[in-house]
């Protein structure tokens, strides 16, 4: 299976498919300038949208709050959807689920996984493993992000100390050194969903995970879910390649009306990097 995407025909914008017009200009600005958290909390306590995503695995239920007109990191995904039912799905039949490989490779001999989370978003991703695999996950944005964060990973408390997770929050800005040696690399596993759209930001990325999966003395693995919007995100695969092995773990079918789905990769370091 091809991992760079080429169809040439996809090339939707994620703007345009996540926000109202009148919407997008506002939510653009909003990304990029951030807010007071006690402000943000106060404006938005009235207007927020809450979800609940169910876990059959363990009969138990994620409430993740979405804030629709804040911008793209407020809202939810389809790539983290499907990353929440691999892990479902992990925990009912572990043999049967992509995910194993990886993660019973990355596990410590002792103590609980450790996972970290890169554009973490709403948080569901991070949340649900931590709930699901009973790990410690630090969920990770930009800094305006994070009340909204902090809310969710609060909002699921209870069914975090039921099942032995925990979630820590963390600033970080991609490919910027004073976020990254904070977070330091003291991780098993790197997961993200729906990180790669705006183009800007591929080689911050790619930054951060070079420091993190290859500057350390532990080599770890990033799994990425992926739905395909634009043409030039083969231009971040090609990139990546030249630093990581990438396979594909899972596909989805074609859904809403489209011809692709979401799409899991692993990245591992190259064989032959120092």
């Amino acid at each position: 299976m091809a991992i760079d995407g080429d169809d040439d025909d996809v090339d939707i914008n994620p703007f345009a498919m996540l926000l109202p017009d009148d919407q997008k200009a506002e939510a653009e600005a909003k990304e990029a300038e951030g807010e007071d958290e006690t402000r943000f909390l106060a404006e938005h306590e009235a207007t927020h949208q809450l979800q609940q995503h169910h876990i059959r695995s363990i009969d138990s239920a994620i409430l993740i709050r979405q804030l629709q007109s804040e911008g793209l990191s407020f809202q939810l995904w389809p790539a983290a959807t499907t990353f929440l039912a691999l892990l479902d799905r992990h925990r009912s039949d572990p043999n049967a689920s992509p995910l194993a490989p990886t993660l019973s490779s990355a596990a410590p001999t002792s103590g609980r996984l450790r996972i970290l989370e890169l554009g973490s978003g709403t948080g569901l991703v991070g949340i649900a493993a931590a709930i699901i695999l009973g790990a410690v996950v630090t969920v990770t944005d930009l800094p305006h992000v994070l009340p909204n964060l902090r809310f969710n990973v609060e909002s699921n408390s209870k069914v975090l100390a039921e099942h032995g997770g925990r979630v820590d929050v963390a600033p970080l800005r991609w490919g910027e050194t004073e976020d990254m040696e904070a977070l330091g690399r003291g991780y098993d596993v790197i997961v993200a969903s729906d990180v790669v759209y705006h183009d800007h930001l591929y080689e911050p990325l790619l930054r951060t995970l070079k420091f993190l999966m290859l500057e350390g003395e532990k080599r770890m693995v990033f799994v990425m879910a992926h739905l395909k919007r634009w043409k030039k995100e083969s231009v971040f695969f090609k990139r990546a390649r030249k630093l990581f092995d990438i396979e594909v773990i899972h596909a989805d079918g074609p859904s809403n009306e489209s011809r692709i789905g979401v799409v899991l990769y692993r990245f591992a370091a190259k064989c032959n990097m120092n």
